[in-house]
């Protein structure tokens, strides 16, 4: 395969198949899955559609309806990468322009920091709960001025996020062993949680039998369906992040048919069964401590013995796991693509994690508001068009055909006018601005207390919205667009 060695564009680290090793068979990516999908922040989405309202199983319903759903981008999008041996950052360069491909890169790639950063607080309060569970009372002071948190907050978040720095060295094939590895340690600490929450409860609590709040009679009669809509976008929008930049994953895969299952068995049957697990365990602590304990960490902490000691050192390795394959893989390539010359995979990474730090997460994460309805719902109205460019370019306009090494060139078939497709800046603007003004009512309700019921609609289904028209209209400005004769590629 030939490419432009002098061009800009050129990197080791995005390179095409010769260099993406073809290793991952269907059950690396369904124990990659898994990794991913036993995670806090995966643990804790039932709690908030309960306190939204909703009964049990509505619950568990609208997290597994919801991963349903954003799987089929992940397997269209996901085909590219196995059949041609790109990442995300180069696949989007046959739409987004050679030069235009930076911009869908670097909003995949901020929207991932604040993930990693989100991760890695939960990571530093596991080592923050475990260190005052030994010292028999919580430890450290009132709150840094602006940080909000205190010192001891402060410097086991700093501590968790170094420890993540050995797999940003060793790159990801130590990340994917660690997921293969730490999959099946995780299936066997539910079933464990289970067992332990049912011998100390005698049963499971009457969470489960407790109606939803909209049924005839209810605190919320009748309002179902005006919350289980931006309920069902903020639950895609938990996975709208790895539907874009999966084929950084599925680039190692040795067939389609190993991205194809291995995705389909490991996410949304598992995100069902954890946010079942999630509401049977948080039943029962209605019965052991007498109030809904949906915080994993909070509930380790109230376990006796070497059991808390136990539970905390699994949460951690659960957390550095998903951490890293989830937030860390997508971006360290994304920033790598901005400036290819200059950035490595790994420089990506130290990138990714310092922008962490700096997102100060947990003010994300201080109430419901801000994590639901701002952060999931409107990252999820940026990135939701980018998804329907991707798909629409790749199935209806290159009908899956690519050639590899003229994305590599800056003089290429896919640099369009000075490396910019006009067609896909055009549809992903017109896909995020219906949303705007419901996103800033959401984040920032007393300077946007008048923004019109029809905007704070449309932003109920940021997500669909955003797919929908930056696809049509992609389309619509991609029709008739004469795609230039294929060199001969490997697939």
């Amino acid at each position: 395969m030939q490419h432009n060695a002098s061009s800009e564009l050129w990197n080791d680290d995005l390179a095409p198949t010769g260099v993406a090793q073809r290793t991952w068979r269907w059950y690396h990516f369904a124990a990659l899955w898994v990794g991913m999908v036993m995670c806090i922040p995966a643990y804790t989405l039932s709690s908030s559609l309960i306190e939204s309202g909703m009964s049990a199983s509505q619950a568990v319903w609208t997290v597994f309806l919801a991963n349903a759903i954003v799987l089929v981008p992940m397997l269209l999008i996901g085909h590219a990468g196995t059949k041609y041996g790109i990442p995300y950052a180069v696949l989007a360069r046959t739409s987004f322009g050679t030069s235009g491909a930076r911009l869908p890169a670097l909003m995949r790639a901020i929207v991932a920091c604040g993930w990693y950063g989100i991760q890695t607080w939960f990571g530093g309060s596991m080592i923050y709960t475990l260190l005052g569970v030994m010292n028999g009372a919580p430890i450290g002071g009132d709150p840094i001025a602006g940080l909000g948190i205190n010192v001891a907050q402060l410097l086991c978040f700093l501590a968790f996020w170094a420890i993540q720095l050995y797999f940003i060295v060793h790159g990801i094939e130590s990340i994917r062993k660690l997921e293969t590895w730490t999959a099946p340690l995780k299936i066997a600490i539910c079933f464990v949680l289970l067992w332990w929450v049912y011998q100390r409860a005698g049963g499971f609590g009457s969470l489960l039998d407790r109606p939803s709040a909209f049924v005839p009679g209810g605190p919320k009669e009748g309002q179902f369906w005006q919350v289980f809509w931006p309920s069902l976008t903020a639950m895609i929008g938990f996975w709208a992040t790895l539907a874009l930049n999966i084929p950084d994953f599925t680039r190692f895969a040795k067939t389609q048919r190993d991205q194809v299952v291995g995705q389909t068995v490991g996410l949304p049957v598992p995100m069902g069964l954890l946010a079942a697990l999630a509401v049977i365990v948080t039943s029962a602590t209605v019965v052991l401590y007498g109030k809904a304990l949906w915080d994993p960490v909070d509930l380790a902490s109230r376990m006796e013995g070497t059991a808390v000691l136990v539970a905390l050192i699994v949460l951690l390795v659960d957390t550095v796991s998903v951490n890293l394959a989830a937030n860390l893989v997508g971006p360290a390539y994304d920033f790598s693509a901005l400036a290819p010359r200059a950035i490595s995979y790994r420089m990506g990474g130290y990138i990714t994690a310092g922008l962490a730090l700096v997102m100060m997460p947990w003010k994300i994460l201080e109430s419901t508001q801000n994590y639901i309805f701002t952060w999931l719902v409107g990252y999820s109205a940026l990135l939701g068009p980018i998804a329907g460019i991707l798909i629409v370019d790749y199935y209806l306009v290159r009908k899956t055909q690519l050639d590899v090494a003229q994305m590599y060139r800056d003089d290429g078939i896919y640099s369009y006018k000075n490396g910019w497709n006009m067609a896909a800046l055009v549809a992903f603007v017109l896909g995020v601005l219906p949303n705007i003004p419901g996103f800033l009512n959401a984040a920032f309700p007393a300077s946007f207390p008048d923004v019109g019921a029809a905007f704070k609609t449309i932003y109920t289904y940021a997500w669909f919205v955003g797919v929908a028209i930056a696809a049509i209209v992609y389309g619509a400005m991609m029709k008739g667009h004469r795609v230039p004769a294929l060199a001969a590629h490997q697939s």
